[in-house]
């Protein structure tokens, strides 16, 4: 597997264990296999930076796709919300995060790599909608689509660390890049504006059904 990694510094050797605790899979060392996405990423303070590249042999890791058919957008989002700091602001939000995390929470042990979404300002502002009762399951899924965000890829342990090489670098100017970054998240918004979620469409799954219906992982309607 070939990786990117944008950032302001060149990193040869990833230091397993270092990384903010509240990123969307908790601490580790994310990249993607989007070369574009880590340039994007590279300028993220709007000062030059590198695309740092790597080589990963994933043969021997445990690898959790959250976005193959074993998993739901719910696993997703309730990952998020155990690393990330959402606005709890209603009993039905407080709620939600109670019942997600008991119900649809993965198991991480043993897990080496994690792939899935990316949880940027404008996918995070998606989540949260829906944790509050805004938007529906259906349009959650349909919301993950917009403006091409990209998947991530995140090393979790020990031993992924180990098995990734270092490749070389390439330089990133924010001049070229960062108005590039900012438009990706504009297209996403945009269309999630643009997107049929101010009406309440009979039949879908609300988060508040979720609860009172306790549907779990294995409900057909969440596939």
């Amino acid at each position: 597997m070939l990786l990117f990694h944008g950032s302001e510094s060149i990193i040869k050797k990833p230091e397993y264990g270092k990384g903010r605790p509240n990123n969307d899979y908790g601490k580790g060392f994310y990249c993607t296999q989007d070369k574009v996405l880590a340039c994007e990423w590279a300028v993220d303070l709007k000062r030059d930076g590198y695309v740092n590249c790597y080589e990963l042999p994933i043969d021997e890791l445990t690898v959790l796709n959250l976005n193959s058919d074993k998993y739901c957008i719910l696993h997703w989002i309730t990952m998020l919300l155990k690393n990330r700091r959402f606005e709890l602001n209603s009993p039905l939000a407080v709620e939600a995060f109670r019942y997600l995390t008991m119900n649809f929470s993965v198991d991480l042990s043993g897990i080496d790599l994690i792939r899935g979404y990316r949880a940027d300002d404008s996918y995070f502002s998606f989540a949260e909608d829906f944790v509050n009762g805004v938007i529906s399951v259906s349009q959650l899924q349909k919301a993950m689509k917009l403006g091409n965000l990209g998947e991530q890829i995140m090393l979790r342990s020990e031993n992924a660390f180990h098995a990734l090489t270092y490749t070389g670098c390439e330089g990133v100017s924010a001049t070229e890049w960062y108005e590039q970054k900012l438009l990706r998240d504009r297209k996403a918004r945009v269309a999630y504006k643009n997107m049929s979620k101010d009406s309440y469409i009979k039949g879908d799954l609300y988060i508040i059904r979720l609860i009172d219906e306790e549907v779990k992982p294995n409900d057909p309607r969440l596939r």
